[in-house]
């Protein structure tokens, strides 16, 4: 299936979208279309750190069931947003618990649909080989960088949990002058490949994907400086009657899915 640039119609994104990123609305890459007799189309709101491992998931999912996986990414915040704001979306993966359990709250999400699919984990990362050490001491050393990147905390789970780990080592208040944010975990990500940033609190899956090769040079935070990055999945009211919907959240629960997202460096959460 060919990308193309997103439309709208009313103000929500158009249903027909491979995979748009809410921040910039961009286009990525398509997952294909299952054959016309068994196709289904679930749209999956997906928290930004997560898109690589979806993508795998996704063409599992599509083998083994024949639904299109339909993706929207962006910052958690923002894809609660758009969902409050009637967005046609049928499943969330966020980044945190908070949301999922927000949305269930205010009636946009099924009750008893939420579980968590992933723990995240943090990085700190450099594009350049050897400036990040492996205990992030560099962090305590800012003649060394000019700018340290992060996802907006506001919006972005990951970004709260690098605020934490600043907190924990008390720099932060020496470290504001250096901060720069991004929208959501892959703009920060960006910013650090980009060079606009010499290093950045980014998700570990971002520089722990099966069959690529890391460049550069990381510290994998320890999960005992920030809160638990626990990643919920619901099923959103819109796509509470799409069988597909309710057959990708199963699906994410199976042993494939899960040999996928602990290949990518999540914790594995799912029972």
């Amino acid at each position: 299936m060919r990308t193309r640039p997103p439309s709208f119609r009313g103000g929500k994104p158009a249903r027909r979208l491979a995979v748009l990123w809410l921040t910039g609305m961009t286009a990525l890459t398509g997952l294909g279309a299952a054959p016309a007799a068994v196709a289904a189309d679930v749209t999956v709101a997906v928290a930004a750190n997560f898109v690589a491992p979806l993508e795998a998931i996704a063409s599992d999912f599509r083998a083994a069931s024949g639904h299109t996986v339909v993706v929207v990414a962006g910052a958690t915040g923002k894809l609660y947003s758009q969902i409050a704001a009637g967005a046609p979306f049928d499943v969330l993966l966020a980044a945190d618990a908070e949301t999922p359990a927000r949305l269930i709250a205010d009636r946009h999400a099924v009750t008893g649909s939420a579980f968590t699919y992933a723990i995240g984990r943090l990085a700190l990362w450099s594009a350049v080989p050897g400036l990040v050490d492996a205990g992030g001491a560099v962090l305590a050393q800012p003649r060394r960088f000019r700018h340290l990147a992060l996802a907006n905390p506001r919006l972005a789970p990951y970004g709260r949990a690098a605020m934490e780990v600043l907190d924990a080592r008390g720099l932060f208040e020496r470290l504001r002058p250096t901060i720069v944010m991004g929208q959501n975990i892959a703009q920060t990500y960006q910013f650090v490949v980009s060079g606009n940033a010499e290093l950045g609190f980014v998700a570990l899956s971002q520089v722990r994907a099966p069959g690529r090769a890391v460049a550069g040079s990381w510290w994998e935070v320890p999960t005992s400086l920030h809160a638990p990055i626990r990643q919920d999945a619901v099923l959103l009211a819109h796509g509470a009657a799409n069988p597909a919907a309710r057959a990708l959240l199963e699906f994410l629960r199976s042993d494939a899915a899960r040999a996928r997202i602990r290949a990518f460096g999540y914790g594995d959460a799912t029972p």
